[in-house]
């Protein structure tokens, strides 16, 4: 996190841009953020995508890495210069989720065909492919509105995988290879799990977002109640965001106000530090959060992009919100970048 004393005169921020994947995953677009003001700059680049799924961030900031249900591949800060990873050696492939390292230098992705095996491939961030594996044979449940989704988290070259079990809760397995160089990842057995809603990498541990807190993956990748995040106390939280970069690890989570069936909920943080995580918003159908090396929070809801202020917010309470784009419509993930 960049942090700027007071020197009593207007200083420029750190200037960001920030991509975008809306219209239902269909389309690419960014806003500027930054500059003397702080205010941003309309949406300057838009470009098409098909089937699009997530965004993150590569390491240095100077590209993103786009899953696109057919493959994974980065884009420069104008969204252009698109470069392919290396291709996957099954066919058909159809991506539903990423997930990056603490570090971004490793990116699990997950292959899940209709009526076909999960099949997981981790990269490094330069596009290369390290292994791939093939999951045990997944009977999902019947889907209901509170059954556990599917969840990846990679720690060094090891994948992790939750996913809903037939009986109720979640079963997790990991991933790693036998031996280093191995193409093809050894799988574990499944082993079941109360309901887990979320990971998220946090340091050199995995966290789990849990019907009661946030907890620790212990060595077997099942959540440890005895190790919870006591700052989010015992509440359920179905999401979950950290950052990468800066001094501190930040750490954001939220209740899903759809399962939950109020107006909204809050999206907490936490420094690490505090006893207990702040109140950043209340929240109404929250898609997805990037934690910026400028100091501010973005949150994206279908429908809009807001800007919070770490720094102050953690500080004295003010978050200072500023709508960044609205009038969007399904929007689907956010991310920043290095202009």
């Amino acid at each position: 996190m960049l942090l700027a004393a007071c020197t009593g005169t207007e200083e420029g921020l750190p200037i960001l841009r920030l991509a975008v994947l809306t219209n239902g995953g269909t389309t690419l677009q960014t806003v500027t953020t930054g500059g003397i003001s702080g205010d941003p700059a309309p949406a300057e680049f838009t470009v098409p995508v098909t089937g699009g799924v997530s965004l993150d961030t590569l390491p240095g900031g100077g590209r993103a890495l786009l899953t696109l249900a057919a493959g994974l591949e980065s884009r420069d800060a104008n969204l252009a210069t698109p470069q392919a990873f290396t291709a996957l050696p099954f066919t058909p492939v159809c991506l539903t989720s990423t997930a990056t390292s603490a570090a971004r230098d490793r990116l699990l992705t997950l292959s899940a065909c209709l009526n076909g095996p999960q099949q997981l491939a981790l990269y490094r961030s330069d596009g290369t492919l390290i292994w791939t594996a093939t999951l045990p044979t997944f009977t999902p449940p019947i889907p209901g509105p509170d059954t556990p989704p599917v969840r990846l988290a990679v720690l060094g070259d090891t994948g992790v995988v939750a996913r809903p079990a037939l009986g109720g809760g979640s079963e997790v397995l990991r991933a790693a290879p036998a031996t280093l160089g191995d193409p093809v990842a050894t799988v574990t057995t499944p082993l079941p799990t109360p309901p887990i809603r979320d990971l998220a990498p946090y340091g050199t541990a995995i966290l789990a977002a849990t019907d009661t807190g946030v907890q620790t993956l212990g060595p077997t990748g099942v959540p440890d109640t005895a190790q919870p995040v006591a700052a989010f106390g015992t509440g359920r939280v179905d999401r979950l965001w950290t950052n990468a970069t800066g001094n501190r690890s930040l750490l954001a989570a939220w209740r899903d106000n759809t399962l939950s069936g109020v107006s909204s909920e809050p999206l907490r943080l936490w420094d690490g530090v505090r006893a207990t995580a702040a109140t950043v918003a209340f929240i109404d159908r929250l898609r997805d959060v990037t934690l910026a090396p400028d100091g501010n929070l973005y949150a994206l809801t279908p429908f809009a992009l807001t800007r919070y202020d770490t720094v102050f917010g953690l500080q004295q309470g003010n978050w200072q919100p500023a709508t960044l784009l609205s009038s969007l419509n399904d929007a689907r993930a956010v991310t920043w970048l290095v202009p």
